[in-house]
This record gives C-alpha cells, structure tokens and sequence, in this order.
C-alpha cells in the first residue's frame, strides 16, 4: 500500500462531552458547567438583593418614609393605602426571591414540594404567596374595595395552583387495586377511592 498512515494530533481532538444523567438529558460541554456557575451566582445574589428589599416592606414598612421623604417635616407613619401595598410588594419579592434560590441550575439539594416533577418552578411559591395575601387582604377593611379585588384574584390563582399541586400530572395508582392514592372516600363515600378499592380487592381473595 503506496498510502501512507497520518497520525492524528491529540490537541486537535474534540473536548469529551459530559452526558447527563437527568431523564432526557443533553450532552454537557465544559462550557455549559462554567455557565451554570454564573448562572447560579446571579441566582443568590439576585436572593440577597429581593431579600433586602422585601424585609423592610413587610416588617419595617416606616422606614420607607425615612429613605424616601426628604422634607424637614416627615410624616410619622405611613397610610393604610402605603402600608397595605408595601406589605403585598414585600411579599411579591420574597416570594421572587424563595423561586430562585430553590430553582437555581446548581442550586440547594432541597425542593420545594411540587406535584411532579414536570411542574412550573413557580408553582408551589406562587400559590404560597397568594394564598398569604388572599388572606391577609379577607382581613384588611382600611382601603375599601381594593383589598376586595386583591383577595378575589388571589384566591383565584391559590386556588387553582392547590388544585394543580395536589390533583394534576401523573396519577398514583396502586398495583393491587388499580386506584388512585390520593383519593379518598371520607365523608362522601367514593367508590373509587383506594380505601374502597381495596377493601373490594380483600374481600375478592378471601373468596
């Protein structure tokens, strides 16, 4: 053979590609770890910040007045109108806050507790928080009919989000019975609760 045998260079060798071990996972490069640091970094340093922020509307709401009056004659307290929107944007922010320390790429092993793992990542920390201000605005009368409205949307969303939280996504079915888990024949009695279905299934093999 006239053909002569080249040898290839090993630095010209493509970088090995890190594969996921996630479900559906993609290849890693070395470059997507290296972002998922950045990426995780603005995460808690974003937290920090919205935590800062938040703290002093919610528990310190008077020292808004200090920061933002520059009057000699500063008002003593804030109107029921300041201090009603200073608490719910506190805990807008907090709750902001909360989805991205528990949703960031490299982030803190522990999860929120969501109904599967397809969920959105602000499920359960939206539906937390507006189920807060839809009770914390049933029970505020000083602004009128805005806290009203405010607990009607609220309620909607918190609502909506349990509902999705608890009964949405992939059934927990037994392998006995054939019935849904989390289902339960308390107080109306159905028949398609795993309570009922089993009690069928044992009453099925002792005959």
């Amino acid at each position: 053979m006239s053909g002569e045998i080249e040898m290839e260079e090993f630095s010209n060798r493509p970088k090995p590609a890190i594969v996921d071990d996630k479900p559906g996972g993609r290849l890693n490069q070395p470059e997507d770890t290296q972002q998922e640091g950045s990426v995780t970094l603005w995460a808690y340093a974003a937290t920090v910040i919205l935590l800062l922020l938040a703290i002093p509307m919610i528990f310190f709401p008077n020292f808004l007045l200090y920061i933002s009056e520059s009057s000699s004659e500063r008002r003593n307290a804030l109107t029921p109108l300041e201090l009603y929107l200073s608490l719910n944007s506190g805990i807008v922010l907090a709750t902001l806050a909360i989805a991205l320390l528990f949703n960031a790429p490299a982030g803190i092993a522990v999860q929120l507790p969501s109904a599967n793992n397809a969920s959105h990542p602000l499920l359960t920390s939206t539906t937390l928080a507006t189920s807060i201000i839809a009770l914390l605005s049933y029970n505020t009368t000083s602004v009128g009919a805005l806290a009203f409205f405010v607990f009607l949307g609220s309620a909607i969303i918190a609502a909506w989000g349990w509902w999705a939280i608890l009964f949405s996504g992939t059934s927990y079915i037994s392998r006995k019975t054939g019935a849904d888990k989390r289902t339960s024949a308390f107080i109306f009695g159905n028949k398609a609760a795993a309570s009922s279905r089993k009690k069928e299934w044992k009453k099925g093999q002792l005959q």
